[in-house]
């Protein structure tokens, strides 16, 4: 790789051997439409795995695919001191963060994240989450959706040749309740600018809680109102989080309330006062896709609801 890219994605890893074989496949030039690997360069950070993705496979999806390897005696429980370790090392003048290795992109993913960041001023580049099953993790793993049957799922679905085929066997999360229609809680695959994301502070390791806490949340509010900041929300494209029991989304539903009260007394105790979500609502950019219409008729009665005068 001599050019220097456009773009550099920044992809965490904290044991994900099975889950990261679909994510970083779904991040390579043999899935992603309309860009080469000139264009943009895979950060793989692994980031004191149990079991690590070596770098050998790590670097074997592509040319454009690096590898950091942070050792587990070094390697802390939040993903932050990661990310902005991976961003260090980052070559291209632009960044896409991925704080959850576990999740496959849809393929127009990055050349409509390049053409927002190109064709937007101090673009903030954002992607909806899916949960694949039949319903939110926390809810599907109560009636016995695991690995295994995950596994069958994706093998009962041309999505390596149509990966918006992924939209027909996932569902909305809690956090994007009303899909690209209404404000957005997170985003976890999120582009923007390296200046702006410096601008920012990057991510801030006080969110030590394993999985970061809601530090993803702060971070997207954080560079969502960055002084003439562009939010763009691509349409019809998203990530589909994957079953690996994450420390959130594999969480029996009924302990999650407490685990939020945990998240939200920490960040209390790092800004000094409550958080609040993004009232923000983005840009569109993207097309319909036949495959997105039952997501669409899901957030409907959300992006109505939310959209009703008080």
């Amino acid at each position: 790789m001599q050019r220097t890219p456009f773009l550099s994605v920044i992809v965490v890893l904290y044991d994900m051997v099975r889950e990261s074989e679909r994510s970083l496949f779904s991040l390579s030039t043999a899935y992603q439409s309309q860009v080469g690997a000139e264009d943009y360069e895979v950060i793989v950070v692994e980031n004191g795995s149990r079991q690590p993705v070596s770098r050998e496979r790590a670097e074997s999806f592509g040319p454009n695919f690096r590898y950091l390897d942070i050792s587990r005696d070094v390697a802390l429980p939040s993903p932050c001191t990661a990310i902005n370790a991976g961003v260090a090392m980052a070559r291209a003048p632009f960044v896409g963060i991925m704080i959850d290795g576990a999740r496959i992109a849809s393929p127009g993913v990055l050349m409509l994240a390049i053409q927002a960041l190109k064709g937007f001023n101090r673009a903030v580049v954002a992607t909806i989450g899916l949960h694949l099953g039949p319903a939110m993790q926390t809810r599907a793993a109560e009636t016995g959706y695991n690995q295994q049957v995950e596994d069958a799922l994706l093998a009962s679905v041309p999505w390596r040749e149509n990966g918006y085929k992924l939209f027909e066997v996932s569902v909305l999360t809690g956090v994007n309740t009303a899909a690209w229609f209404g404000p957005m809680a997170e985003s976890n695959l999120i582009f923007l600018s390296r200046a702006m994301y410096e601008e920012a502070g990057g991510f801030d390791p006080r969110f030590d809680i394993p999985g970061g806490g809601i530090a993803n949340l702060d971070f997207y509010n954080c560079v969502g109102g960055l002084p003439g900041a562009t939010l763009i929300s691509l349409f019809g494209e998203a990530t589909f989080h994957q079953i690996h029991g994450g420390v959130m989304s594999s969480r029996p539903a009924e302990t999650i309330a407490d685990e939020v009260q945990r998240y939200m007394a920490q960040y209390h105790g790092i800004h000094g006062k409550a958080f609040q979500f993004s009232q923000q609502i983005p840009l569109l950019l993207g097309q319909f896709r036949p495959e997105v219409a039952a997501c669409i008729k899901a957030a409907e009665p959300r992006w109505n609801a939310e959209s009703s005068p008080p």
